[in-house]
């Protein structure tokens, strides 16, 4: 069995993680020059083309292949890390190609997930939390670039675990003036499609099957503004810019106090979560399936298997 050179996959890792051979260079404190020298021995060993030369740059499929095996060593590295904790202290801060990376939704992030993972993080772990839509995460994890997604998906991926987290319930919101000023009866058949949508990106289908299921239609065309941050919809919310629709727990207080409205107070649309990771025996995994869990059945009332 070939053995590869644990810099150069690191190398391989930090172009792509990074988007370009410079920033890698700056992140692995060598030149541009030496970070493509490894690229190159690497693939000379291998035998074939590691990466795409694009912009941002992309692995090949073989590429994909050598980064799952260098998260993974970073994996075994931080297992052996917390293994040793309790024989010897800390010989310093951790390197930043040592970094333990997961994907994780934005809505889950502004809600219940950066609680969930405090704990390991002030015990040490050097955690990368990457965002996407949570339909999509899991594409992060089926290129071998994370460990572990939060994600809709439900059935696992080859290699993988996966765990219930339960659901996040989301409603539609508006402004208290706003929804004075243009619906003052709440979300209809005759008003929706005067109303400005805030989404999170154009990946996000959320507001168009809410307003579906809400108003049993069965096509629904939007007029949509794109806001990519959880928090963010919420503020241009506030500012008047329409409706959107967001997690509930995000907004439990705002609604409490009258700054927002309910559009649709009988409707609420569950969005099933669920706890991807490599099916590996690991204290790092496990450490993390156990906070997330435990953290979901406490707020999004998952059923641990």
């Amino acid at each position: 069995m070939r053995t590869f050179d644990s810099d150069a996959l690191e190398c391989l890792a930090a172009i792509v993680e990074e988007g370009g051979f410079e920033r890698a260079a700056v992140r692995l404190s060598i030149t541009q020059s030496a970070v493509s020298q490894r690229l190159r021995a690497l693939e000379a060993q291998v035998g074939t083309v590691l990466l795409v030369r694009s912009r941002p740059v992309k692995a090949t499929s073989a590429g994909r292949l050598l980064i799952k095996h260098a998260v993974q060593m970073r994996l075994l590295r931080a297992d052996l890390e917390t293994d040793l904790k309790d024989l010897a202290p800390s010989t310093g801060a951790v390197r930043e190609d040592e970094r333990i990376s997961i994907a994780v939704n934005a809505d889950s992030i502004a809600t219940w997930a950066l609680p969930a993972l405090d704990p390991l993080v002030h015990a040490g772990l050097p955690l990368e939390i990457i965002t996407d839509d949570q339909d999509f995460t899991h594409e992060w994890l089926r290129e071998g670039q994370v460990l572990g997604c939060v994600t809709t998906l439900k059935q696992a991926l080859r290699g993988c675990k996966v765990q219930s987290l339960g659901a996040m319930q989301y409603v539609a919101v508006a402004s208290a003036e706003y929804a004075q000023a243009h619906c003052p009866q709440g979300l209809t058949p005759h008003n929706f499609r005067s109303i400005p949508f805030v989404a999170f990106n154009r990946k996000d289908d959320l507001p168009t099957e809410f307003v579906s299921r809400a108003l049993n239609l069965r096509r629904v065309s939007l007029s949509q503004r794109f806001v990519p941050s959880s928090e963010g919809q919420v503020r241009a919310v506030l500012a008047g810019w329409g409706a959107s629709i967001v997690p509930e727990l995000l907004v439990q207080g705002l609604l409490e106090t009258g700054q927002l409205v309910n559009l649709a107070p009988d409707m609420r649309l569950p969005v099933s979560l669920y706890w991807h990771c490599w099916n590996l025996d690991s204290e790092v995994i496990d450490r993390l399936t156990h906070a997330l869990s435990g953290a979901a059945t406490r707020l999004l009332g998952a059923k641990t298997k």
